[in-house]
């Protein structure tokens, strides 16, 4: 069954490409649209201005597919944490003595020797077999599985269109999978009130299952297989990105935005556990003004919700990372262990953040930055996950953790139509993360807490071979720092090579 589910998806995917290939030369302009192209590049906000005539009902299909190489190397100086016959616990990393449990009290086990015939495995005398969980996945150069979106574009009636963006494949979900979809109004032409109609010259309202715009840094990240926009191969450290259902209202006028929006919350729609939901309410205000041969634009953005059932500002992708399997242990899994690379700060009951954005273009130099701070707390960090036995102790809600996150990249573009560019990143993200939760019925546990940070940096460059086709390349170090020594990321790093070839239309 799972190979004809697979075999039917493939063939899905192909009559779909062949058929938006058919109707590409064809393609119907649509109002208030940023194309999947060159020409989507530094599109923020779709603007206010009224550039396409509207003469009836147009359905416009695009597509983006990526294809990635990478070669990347990664270590770390984790304490080995070995499972088998019973776990065993290395006293600190590279000591080769271990114990039964990680206190590292009683007697201890030696004389335990890597397998020679077992990535990360050890033996013992007897010929017991162990694997160490901490290993990390062994890896060389090599093609990462193919990412491939379909977009659907409808102009229904004049300034009011509707965006339906699926993924074809992803490395979260192989399968189609259906990103979100939105109904944008621009113009209020059916509602036949001319008081409505001037008023909304200046006004946008976007309702759907979509995209939320919390912040700007989202316009700029890779997205499956749309990694047309974004200068570099990966996304922020902290990746302020999910869809969650709702309704956002923009107001624009002389380069000053304004939204504010609310959305129930998470991921998916449910009406289950409604004390346990909390809306949430995130806004933006900004400007993007031209003064001469330069664009500058800043903006200040924030969310904020106090309960949910699994909030994911922070894991909302359901595509995953450009950084394949880098820093996962030795039996990781392309869908299990999809956002190689990223930080999440597990933030799944409250959470509120902030972020500010500026950006500034002079002829082809492009400055972009990012500063975000962000405090939440999980269910059972809040004390929420309780035992049903009434004897069993109960929990109180620890104080909110929080984390910051800083980005700055440079972007140099070049050559006829800015064909060419060259470009270079730094992001580091720092907070207090929390290690060991768990919410089982036995064993309900808050964790405990220890300040960390990650360093990324990175430099790129890329060639528009045509407005639909980049060629993009990137080298990458980064560095963890401060994890605990029983933690796989203890002492990580990676550093290497990916090349992606795009083509977006």
């Amino acid at each position: 069954m799972k190979t004809r589910i697979n075999q039917s998806s493939y063939w899905l995917t192909l009559l779909l490409l062949l058929t938006t290939l058919g109707a590409f030369a064809q393609q119907p302009a649509i109002q208030y649209f940023r194309p999947y192209d060159q020409r989507g590049v530094n599109v923020y906000e779709t603007p206010k201005n009224d550039t396409v005539v509207f003469d009836g009902l147009k359905l416009r299909l695009g597509a983006n597919f990526t294809q990635g190489w990478q070669n990347i190397t990664h270590s770390n100086n984790a304490r080995a944490i070995l499972t088998g016959a019973g776990n065993l616990y290395e006293s600190a990393p590279g000591s080769n003595t271990f114990y039964t449990n990680l206190a590292g009290t009683g007697a201890p086990v030696t004389n335990l020797t890597q397998d020679p015939n077992v990535y990360g495995g050890y033996i013992s005398p007897t010929g017991q077999l162990y694997s160490n969980s901490n290993a990390v996945y062994q890896q060389a150069g090599g093609f990462p599985l193919a990412q491939a979106n379909f977009n659907m574009d409808i102009q229904l009636a004049d300034g009011v269109r509707v965006s339906l963006v699926s993924y074809m494949s992803a490395h979260h979900h192989n399968e189609f999978w259906v990103k979100g979809g939105y109904f944008q109004i621009d113009k209020v032409g059916f509602m036949g009130s001319e008081f409505l109609n001037k008023l909304w010259k200046n006004l946008t309202l976007k309702v759907g299952h979509m995209e939320i715009n919390y912040g700007d840094a989202h316009f700029r990240r890779s997205d499956g297989g749309n990694t047309m926009w974004n200068p570099f191969i990966e996304n922020n450290l902290m990746d302020a990105f999910t869809t969650e259902i709702g309704a956002e209202l923009y107001w624009q006028k002389n380069g000053i935005i304004a939204m504010l929006a609310m959305t129930d919350g998470e991921i998916q729609g449910s009406v289950s556990k409604p004390d346990d939901r909390k809306p949430s309410i995130y806004g933006k205000f900004g400007f993007d003004k031209k003064f001469g041969d330069i664009r500058a634009r800043l903006t200040g953005s924030f969310y904020t919700t106090k309960s949910s059932i699994s909030n994911t500002l922070y894991g909302g992708d359901r595509t995953g990372s450009n950084y394949q399997y880098v820093m996962e242990p030795w039996n990781a899994t392309l869908t299990g262990n999809a956002f190689s690379g990223r930080i999440n700060p597990g933030f799944k009951d409250n959470v509120t953040s902030i972020m500010v954005n500026p950006f500034v273009k002079f002829k082809g130099i492009e400055l972009f930055g990012t500063y975000e701070t962000s405090s939440g707390n999980s269910q059972v960090e809040n004390g929420e996950i309780k035992y049903s036995d009434p004897t069993k102790p109960t929990f109180s809600a620890l104080p909110n953790r929080s984390w910051q996150q800083i980005e700055a990249d440079v972007v140099y573009r070049f050559g006829k139509n800015e064909r060419y560019y060259i470009g270079a990143k730094y992001n580091k993200v720092s907070g207090t993360a929390v290690f060991g939760t768990s919410t089982s019925a036995t064993n309900i546990n808050q964790g405990t807490r220890q300040d960390v940070s990650v360093e990324r940096t990175s430099f790129g460059a890329g060639w528009f071979i045509t407005r639909n086709v980049l060629f993009k390349a990137e080298y990458v170090n980064q560095k963890y720092n401060d994890y605990p020594t029983d933690n796989i990321l203890s002492g990580g790093k990676f550093n290497g090579l990916v090349v992606q070839g795009i083509i977006g239309f």
